[in-house]
């Protein structure tokens, strides 16, 4: 390639080599222009003027400084901004699409290892893993061998909450099970949810249904709360919840209540608020399994982020479409 297009990192520092390792970082300079040791936490900063204004591709990530007006004005010749993470909603704004800039998301690929963690945590629900090594801890007697009944994944019925990125990974990774799959979304009618090969039901039928519900919806002022104490009493008695989406969506003062009646288990990797309180009843509730914010992207994953950009990067180069556009229509219901 004769020219490449001046590219710029505008993320914390410290995220530039995990999210692009040199393999990777060798395959996004193939298309752009980019400095690994130029990283841009502050678009204002006169340091980064010549650059931003030569910059054609901006790669963004967590710790990206918000694209006002005034950042935009000072890039002249941005066509496209690539983030290496999931949601664009904390810098990006309208002014960004207005301007006609391309902008990209690797959040399909940053769905798979929370895909991967909510398939695991399904599978060792339904065996009933979690709660029973709390009572071998507490007792330190093991029961034996034994048939144990009411547990186990042949048949057990799994409800998802949104048919997010997410969420359609969830159920095409539970395919290969003897699972009994629904979906509840607001936003996909019976044709889709036949599309992708399970029954759409209304949140209400979903919760009664259900032995174990994990949630995939966007976090938005409508979804506060939408698992909240009416929802949560129309589950059925050893029902577990499982979120990985945001702590907002599950009413935590309701969710504790029925953890401390044995009722219902929750598996959360994230709560609200997050982190928790080190008094939170969430640490030593029996029926609570937390992980702290780790579904994601974590460690070698964050490669396949940084990879993601890279092929974006082709793309716009090539003038081929962006395989993962963000469409600002849609900004407010995606998470």
């Amino acid at each position: 390639m004769s020219e490449r297009p001046q590219a710029l990192f505008a993320m914390t520092a410290e995220n530039v080599p995990l999210l692009f390792p040199p393999e990777v970082l060798a395959r996004l300079r193939e298309w752009v222009d980019i400095d690994p040791a130029l990283v841009a936490e502050d678009l204002t900063d006169p340091a980064f003027a010549d650059v931003l204004a030569r910059t054609e591709i901006l790669v963004t990530g967590w710790g990206c400084p918000r694209l006002d007006t005034a950042v935009l004005d000072a890039a002249p010749k941005l066509r496209a901004v690539l983030h290496s993470a999931g949601s664009v909603k904390g810098f990006a704004g309208p002014e960004i699409w207005r301007r006609g800039i391309a902008v990209s998301s690797a959040a399909e690929a940053n769905a798979v290892p929370v895909a991967e963690y909510t398939l695991a945590m399904i599978l060792l629900a339904g065996k009933d893993v979690f709660v029973r090594r709390e009572r071998l801890r507490a007792e330190r007697v093991s029961p034996g061998w034994g048939v144990v009944p009411g547990i186990g994944n042949h048949g057990r019925r799994v409800g998802v909450i949104g048919a997010s990125r997410i969420g359609r990974k969830v159920i095409e990774l539970l395919r290969p099970f003897d699972l009994a799959v629904s979906l509840s979304d607001p936003y996909v009618d019976e044709a889709g949810a036949a599309g992708l090969g399970v029954p759409l039901v209304g949140l209400d039928d979903l919760l009664r249904t259900s032995d174990i519900v994990t949630v995939h919806a966007p976090e938005t002022p409508e979804t506060r709360h939408l698992i909240g104490r009416r929802e949560l009493a129309l589950m059925p008695d050893g029902g577990v919840l499982i979120n990985t989406a945001r702590g907002s969506l599950v009413d935590t003062d309701a969710l504790v209540d029925e953890l401390r009646t044995g009722r219902l288990s929750a598996i959360l990797d994230v709560t609200d608020p997050e982190p928790l309180p080190a008094d939170s009843p969430l640490h030593d509730l029996p029926g609570a399994f937390v992980t702290p914010h780790l579904a994601g992207s974590q460690g070698n994953e964050l490669a396949r982020l940084g990879l993601a950009v890279a092929a974006e990067a082709e793309r716009v180069v090539s003038g081929a479409g962006l395989a993962c556009p963000v469409d600002f229509a849609e900004l407010e219901r995606t998470a």
